[in-house]
């Protein structure tokens, strides 16, 4: 793997349009079974169902993704995952508002970890209105290698934690698949079990790290509804898997709040909020 290539990536740029319409928040709205009308302004990380990628079904690679090298950089490894990010919500966004997202590789490294090489790409975004800028986000992936054949699961102790606000998840395939519909992602770990157990050694689907991250925003937004978010910060840490419940757990603290989601290993997810 050339580095030194991948790293001429930094710097590149990409910029996109599109509307804040109702469809996908309405979409959104089915899946996290909500009955309330839809708000004037996006709900906090509904950006993400704005700005998809429309790769022709000819550049879509095995995996699912369309093929690397256009935008984000041509790793050669097989696993890509979303690993974190970071983001600052400077403005509201009203429903109708044209929209741009403006995308700049910003870093390119190379990792070597107890599963092998991995590379790890961050993105920073900014999406604006014609009012100027509402969301500035970092984005971190990691692309890693493909399991060995003997590889077993890591071991991991699940720790556990005492939490103010709980909410159990039952993951099953039919809400993995409506995600990535919303989301127009066909990256097949979250959708093709032959898939994930076969090619990329997954005991099962793995729920999309965008969507459990969600899921916290919103646990958020129900259990302190008056809450005005200022920032908010996730980590991935292990994948969750269709094949088991997790929680959803909250602690408020002076100023914001500590959130994460419990798997049956431990913490899937870690993520904190600051209040405005």
């Amino acid at each position: 793997m050339d580095i030194d290539h991948l790293r001429t990536w930094i710097g590149r740029r990409e910029t996109v349009e599109d509307v804040a319409s109702e469809v996908p928040l309405a979409g959104l709205a089915a899946l996290l079974d909500r009955a309330e009308p839809l708000p004037n302004t996006m709900p906090l990380l509904a950006h993400w169902l704005y700005f998809l990628p429309h790769a022709r079904q000819s550049e879509i690679d095995i995996d699912g993704h369309p093929r690397r090298g256009g935008f984000l950089p041509p790793i050669d490894l097989p696993r890509r995952m979303w690993a974190g990010g970071q983001l600052s919500f400077d403005a509201g966004i009203p429903i109708g508002a044209q929209i741009t997202r403006r995308s700049t590789i910003a870093d390119v490294s190379a990792k070597t970890g107890s599963t092998g090489n991995m590379v790890f790409v961050t993105v920073h975004h900014e999406i604006a209105t014609d009012e100027g800028v509402a969301i500035r986000e970092q984005q971190d992936i990691v692309f890693r290698e493909a399991p060995k054949p003997d590889a077993q699961p890591a071991s991991r102790k699940a720790e556990s934690e005492p939490a103010e606000c709980v909410r159990r998840v039952t993951p099953d395939p039919t809400q993995l698949f409506r995600f990535s519909a919303l989301t127009f992602n066909a990256h097949r770990i979250h959708y093709d079990r032959d898939y994930c157990r076969d090619v990329e050694g997954y005991p099962g689907l793995v729920v999309q790290g965008p969507f459990t991250a969600m899921l916290l925003m919103d646990h958020l937004r129900t259990s302190l509804p008056q809450a005005r978010v200022r920032s908010f910060k996730f980590r991935a840490q292990s994948p969750l898997f269709d094949t088991a419940p997790f929680e959803l757990c909250l602690n408020a603290r002076d100023g914001g709040a500590d959130l994460w989601a419990q798997g049956p290993a431990g913490k899937a997810m870690v993520a904190e909020a600051q209040f405005a």
